[in-house]
């Protein structure tokens, strides 16, 4: 089986057969929760972008994994996707973001179908609850489809530090994003480490880690793979920040002006406030500083805050790094020097990561 020619599709795959198996029994004894069984599986198999598995694959791949082992492992880096659910999920909650790929966000929908059904209680709060629960289970459900991938217990626990790296590391990046906006923290190192643990490391670092250590890999191998992932992963999430203010919304799946909206203090926004003081452009950073965690704010006052960081010249600051960032993972990735056709597959998906417009 060519599992490289469409790896996303077989991602999906096993995805599907695992959701459809893990469902079927809590269906049968209690029907209700059906419901929930279904947002998750519309959630996870209803988009993405596949790039953990993807990451983890190539990394496997790359370390010169065990051919025999590919139907194991591709069960065992799709587990990432139930992570990823989990993440999106109680994000959206956390932001209180009603959209997600075009679509409403699972509290919301979940809220819709209380007011709908005109049940007891107030319909956020069952959404609420609906969405943590739901988001529980994917994480759960993450445990359980790496833990039963068909592959020699050597080979799964040899990946087991990676794989409670990712858990705890986007875990304590997510409590991270949220402490600086409750305490206004807008420096460039807090965006900075933010970007490195909720982003690169479990975005890129360890699913390469992962993959690795599936394949048996050295640990300066694995070393060499972290810089190339650590790099590549912060510039992926700068991309994002210019896309949750200048993206467009039909391409994106998200509102423009969301992050502003929901306080996210990005390095975007950092730069932003900085490169105004040192111009002394007190109404750029007056307009900048008002809109971080403005929920009403307006398009047209999105439109103005585009205007701001432009003319500071912060957009342009966040490409250079984004392209600096790029530059330096790529540079890691040649020293690694790993089997192709992984060197091309990797370079191919950091090009998709840093000048995506989605």
């Amino acid at each position: 089986m060519d599992y490289d020619a469409d790896l996303p599709a077989h991602v999906e795959r096993v995805l599907a057969r695992f959701l459809r198996t893990a469902g079927e029994r809590i269906r049968e004894l209690e029907p209700t929760f059906g419901e929930g069984l279904d947002a998750l599986s519309g959630f996870v198999l209803g988009g993405g972008k596949r790039l953990r598995p993807s990451f983890a694959w190539w990394g496997w791949r790359g370390a010169g994994g065990d051919p025999g082992d590919a139907e194991g492992v591709l069960h065992a880096v799709a587990s990432l996707e139930l992570i990823q659910a989990c993440a999106l999920i109680h994000d959206d909650l956390i932001d209180s973001s009603d959209s997600r790929r075009g679509s409403p966000t699972v509290h919301v929908a979940f809220a819709k179908e209380h007011a709908d059904h005109g049940w007891l209680g107030l319909p956020s709060t069952f959404g609420q609850a609906a969405a943590v629960l739901i988001g529980d289970l994917a994480l759960a459900w993450a445990d359980d489809m790496f833990a039963d991938a068909p592959l020699p217990p050597a080979t799964l626990a040899s990946a087991r530090p990676a794989w409670r790296a990712i858990r705890t590391e986007v875990l304590a990046g997510q409590y991270l994003d949220v402490h600086t906006q409750v305490t206004g923290d807008s420096s460039i190192d807090a965006a900075l480490r933010i970007d490195r643990l909720k982003t690169a490391a479990y975005t890129v670092q360890r699913p390469l880690h992962l993959g690795a250590a599936l394949a048996g890999a050295s640990e300066e191998l694995i070393g060499t793979l972290l810089e190339f992932g650590g790099d590549l992963g912060v510039a992926f999430q700068l991309r994002d920040d210019l896309l949750g203010v200048f993206g467009d919304p039909s391409v994106t799946g998200k509102p423009a002006g969301d992050d502003l909206r929901e306080g996210k203090r990005t390095l975007l926004v950092a730069l932003g406030l900085e490169h105004a003081a040192k111009r002394g452009n007190a109404a750029a950073a007056g307009l900048i500083e008002a809109a971080i965690g403005a929920p009403s704010l307006t398009e047209s006052e999105v439109d103005d805050v585009r205007a701001a960081l432009t003319e500071v010249g912060a957009v342009d600051a966040v490409e250079r790094r984004i392209e600096e960032l790029t530059a330096a993972s790529l540079a890691a990735l040649e020293r690694a020097h790993l089997a192709e056709p992984a060197t091309a597959e990797l370079t191919a998906l950091a090009a998709k990561a840093t000048k995506r417009t989605y």
